[in-house]
């Protein structure tokens, strides 16, 4: 009998249980934020998770800026994280592609033994969901890897949708997922960049660079650990700005060529010169870290 995915309530995990569970077992713990024009809602991220630092739950917080012209790093740095700038980290790799690469490189730098990645345009933010993303991985035997899912509301025709956004998630990710990963189809929102992992996990795979990373990272996180090592976690809502459907068509093929690229590699899909998934269309990948364990090989990966 296969297992089922395991689903828990952030309302589990108040940040006084966090904190006695990272001190009893040790463990560090990363908060990262890649940003992208975020300068509105990313100083109130950052005072929310200080909170969470100042009681013990999280050691480290950091801003990952994607060089925003609307002042993103400066708000963030005067809010108190620390900020680095993406094209600067494994900067002998050139410009940063993309949000996957910006985490991929924050990784080398991330001191955590768990590493926990938010979204740096959530409007609302509550420390609630760095705390209910970092419970299981603290209090549940076996879990590795953690995804968030919630309600994402939309407004259209003057009227409020308490959950028809993430359009890509609902119409593209999920289904795909149900046709070729079937194990997966239980998780709720496979697009979410609110997730949680073990440093250890996440050195053991390698990173998409664009708006595939999430998806693809789902993927190889379940060939590792299987679903008994993944859990959910509702998060209830999460409020941020919502793409127009120019935006979304784009971002839905990079999520299809994603998935189309594991199928190659399990041996599902032709390859491309035989008529599979074309190469331009799947983003670049960045090895796993574990491929790289110095400088020097560093320096010679994703070049």
């Amino acid at each position: 009998m296969s297992a089922a995915l395991r689903s828990f309530h952030h309302s589990e995990y108040p940040p006084s249980r966090i904190a006695a569970a990272r001190s009893e077992l040790q463990l560090s713990v990363s908060v990262c934020l890649p940003a992208r024009e975020c300068a509105g809602t990313v100083g109130a991220i950052v005072e929310a998770l200080l909170e969470l630092k100042a009681l013990g739950a999280i050691d480290e917080l950091v801003v990952v800026d994607a060089a925003s012209a609307d002042g993103t790093a400066e708000v963030a740095a005067r809010a108190g994280a620390e900020v680095w700038q993406e094209d600067e980290l494994v900067g002998e790799l050139g410009p940063a592609l993309g949000k996957g690469d910006a985490m991929w490189r924050a990784l080398w730098s991330l001191r955590g033994d768990l590493v926990c990645f938010l979204d740096a345009d959530s409007e609302g933010f509550s420390p609630h969901f760095a705390c209910g993303l970092l419970g299981p991985l603290l209090c549940e035997p076996g879990v590795s890897f953690v995804k968030g899912h919630y309600r994402r509301p939309i407004e259209y025709e003057g009227a409020l949708h308490a959950d028809g956004g993430g359009r890509v998630n609902h119409l593209t990710a999920r289904p795909a997922l149900a046709v070729f990963y079937p194990e997966l189809a239980a998780v709720r929102q496979p697009l979410a960049g609110e997730v949680a992992a073990r440093r250890s996990l996440l050195e053991c795979i390698p990173f998409a660079t664009g708006y595939g990373v999430e998806v693809a990272m789902l993927i190889d996180v379940w060939r590792e650990v299987g679903l008994e090592g993944i859990a959910q976690v509702d998060l209830e809502e999460h409020r941020n700005r919502h793409q127009p459907l120019a935006a979304l068509a784009p971002m839905a093929l990079t999520v299809l060529a994603t998935i189309a690229r594991r199928l190659e590699g399990d041996g599902r899909l032709a390859p491309a010169h035989t008529g599979g998934v074309r190469a331009d269309l799947a983003p670049v990948e960045r090895p796993p870290l574990r491929a790289a364990p110095d400088r020097q090989a560093r320096e010679r990966v994703g070049a």
